[in-house]
């Protein structure tokens, strides 16, 4: 689906990672002023710890005399002879991006999701949202949106069935992102593999602290004078990701787990908003365990 933006606004979107060596700014930018391209906004980062260089351009789309598929043709070579390690993508700004959503009960991140879809402050498209209960079916449609509902056993070890459906379901879609806006239920190994760099959860907690369930009954066991949320990347290990975005709020001891709940709720929407805009827009790059976010 292509997203009506000015054509002013349009930008073809570089995203790279690669070893870091001598030139190779020069290189990217003279490969695009080669063909006449003007960049409008630029990022880079230079990893000394790792020696890795990130990189983000985005290219005024006017200004590229032919279409995005043969800019990737054209840059393939170029990333080649960056070496084999090369990790880049090409993204065009006027499209949405396809995304499913994956939820169960709590329905404020859904909500807050599709409102800004629904709006075009959030530059997606919503193909499908999945649920392990029923709850949030007149939300999702509500906004127009297909909701499926598969139920899973309370057997964790009899619900790979459940989950073959939802992939099925997923990969039907083909999206840029599967949101785990508060689904839960942990993802089983092989489809978080399958789903690497796709796959963005939200957890209601400033990880790495308050792992796994509960984690406001957590926070507040331990009198934590800040709570927080987390947007990251979905692994096999449980919510040890990559992170995209953070954010906390201050609570003291008068608060109880219902008002940290509460408060915890404004966080993740927020929090996962951002995440999921940022990897809509090419903006984040994994290297490992750690990430590159060009905000």
């Amino acid at each position: 689906m292509v997203w009506t933006v000015p054509a002013e606004d349009r930008r073809f979107v570089l995203s790279l990672g690669c070893p870091d060596q001598t030139g190779v700014i020069a290189r990217i930018t003279s490969f695009i002023a080669g063909f006449g391209g003007s960049i409008a906004e630029a990022g880079y980062h230079s990893d000394d710890e790792s020696g890795w260089f990130f990189t983000r351009q985005a290219i005024k789309a006017s200004t590229v005399p032919f279409d995005l598929d043969t800019l990737r043709e054209r840059f393939t070579t170029l990333a080649a002879d960056l070496g084999p390690e090369t990790d880049w993508k090409l993204l065009d700004s006027g499209r949405r991006g396809r995304v499913v959503l994956l939820v169960s009960r709590d329905g404020h991140c859904l909500h807050d999701l599709l409102g800004r879809a629904t709006s075009g402050e959030l530059p997606a498209t919503v193909e499908a949202v999945i649920g392990n209960h029923p709850d949030l079916r007149e939300m999702t449609y509500a906004h127009g949106i297909p909701f499926h509902h598969i139920p899973f056993p309370a057997d964790p070890a009899a619900r790979e069935p459940a989950f073959e459906q939802v992939r099925a379901l997923v990969d039907g879609h083909d999206p840029d992102a599967v949101v785990l806006a508060r689904f839960m239920q942990v993802l089983p190994a092989g489809l978080c593999e399958h789903w690497a760099g796709r796959a963005i959860n939200i957890h209601h907690s400033f990880l790495p602290s308050f792992v796994g369930a509960r984690p406001y009954h957590q926070a507040f066991a331990r009198g934590v004078k800040l709570i927080g949320a987390t947007c990251h990347y979905v692994t096999p290990e449980l919510d040890a990701g990559p992170i995209i975005e953070q954010d906390v709020a201050r609570v003291d001891h008068a608060d109880t787990v219902r008002d940290m709940v509460r408060q915890g709720r404004d966080i993740e929407r927020v929090v996962l908003a951002r995440g999921l805009r940022w990897h809509l827009e090419g903006r984040v790059l994994v290297h490992g365990r750690r990430t590159v976010v060009f905000t």
